[in-house]
């Protein structure tokens, strides 16, 4: 069975590491976080599964019933939001060029491919290369520190000057920095990769804007050899209500990238091999609600459901008040 590592805060503030395989879930004793975990076990030169065997098994939890009260956290953090980094890739499904490319057709020459057409036949032809061959570089973005990653049921908020605030069903690579510098998988989550569509729909150079914005993660972290075939659903509720409904695929059986040729391309800067530094990757999806011509509203809540994932990543939607910056001359 899948081995799962969730995070939870009692009402108290009190701080546990929970394991979960198939319908059994227990406290891992001795460990407040996941972090603290994953660094004692690259200490001891051991897996995460060894790590939490050899620590024993703690009080039983029902993780259905601790999420639904709000207490589960995102599976990974730090206690200094600035050594967390938040970056994805997209273009690395088989089905993302559609979406895209219909949001950048109109700024291309009818009979010229848009770049998104261009870098996503790329990734077909590049993105799984050989052992030892350096693959075709992705598409990457930035979308901030650990200061914009939220939990698994927090809402997500969307700056007041967003022109959207829209879902991205995704998995996610958590990572952290061993002390000489080699990075090290922990897992997958599930996530929403949140992003402002109509903002990059305008112009694909503004990409960048439209991707600071914060970012929620399901509450499991799978450990272990990740699945080929990742199969699941995104949907939007409005008053209870579903409005929108799609399922999305991911894995690598379903993606034009590797993720070994992905996490090569992000952790070949040496700014992304800080001894200690959590990364949180997002690898992409080719399914949007945008594409659909659906207009989330504040107050709609999405939620992303994916086997082996037992539990979803359910985000209402808000927006921030606006804030007025001005910059003074010293």
């Amino acid at each position: 069975m899948t081995l799962r590592l969730l995070q939870h805060r009692s009402d108290s503030g009190e701080r546990t590491v929970i394991a979960a395989q198939g319908d059994a879930a227990y406290v891992v004793p001795g460990f407040a976080t996941i972090r603290a975990l994953a660094l004692h076990a690259i200490a001891q030169k051991i897996s995460l599964a060894a790590a939490v065997e050899a620590a024993g098994r703690g009080a039983a939890v029902d993780i259905a019933a601790e999420f639904e009260a709000n207490r589960l956290l995102a599976p990974i953090d730090h206690d200094d939001g600035a050594h967390v980094q938040l970056t994805g890739t997209g273009l690395t499904h088989l089905g993302s060029a559609e979406g895209r490319d219909k949001m950048h057709r109109e700024a291309a020459v009818a009979e010229k491919q848009t770049d998104s057409m261009r870098m996503f036949l790329e990734g077909l032809e590049g993105g799984k290369p050989a052992p030892g061959v350096t693959g075709q570089q992705p598409e990457w973005f930035y979308k901030g520190d650990g200061s914009q990653l939220v939990g698994p049921t927090d809402p997500l908020v969307m700056p007041a000057f967003a022109q959207d605030g829209g879902e991205e069903p995704e998995i996610a690579g958590v990572y952290i920095i061993g002390e000489d510098g080699t990075p090290y998988r922990l897992g997958l989550a599930l996530a929403n990769e949140f992003s402002d569509h109509v903002t990059e729909r305008h112009n694909y150079l503004w990409l960048a804007h439209s991707k600071l914005r914060q970012a929620a993660l399901g509450p499991e972290l799978l450990v272990g050899t990740p699945p080929d075939h990742i199969e699941g659903s995104s949907r939007i509720l409005r008053d209870g209500e579903v409005i929108w409904e799609k399922p999305f695929l991911s894995g690598e059986g379903n993606m034009s990238h590797s993720f070994a040729n992905l996490e090569h391309h992000h952790f070949k800067y040496d700014l992304f091999r800080r001894a200690g530094d959590v990364h949180v990757h997002f690898f992409g999806t080719a399914t949007l609600s945008f594409s659909d011509g659906i207009v989330p509203q504040e107050g709609d809540v999405f939620e992303i459901l994916a086997a082996p994932f037992t539990l979803p990543v359910r985000n209402p939607l808000k927006r921030a008040a606006p804030v007025q910056v001005a910059v003074q001359q010293l």
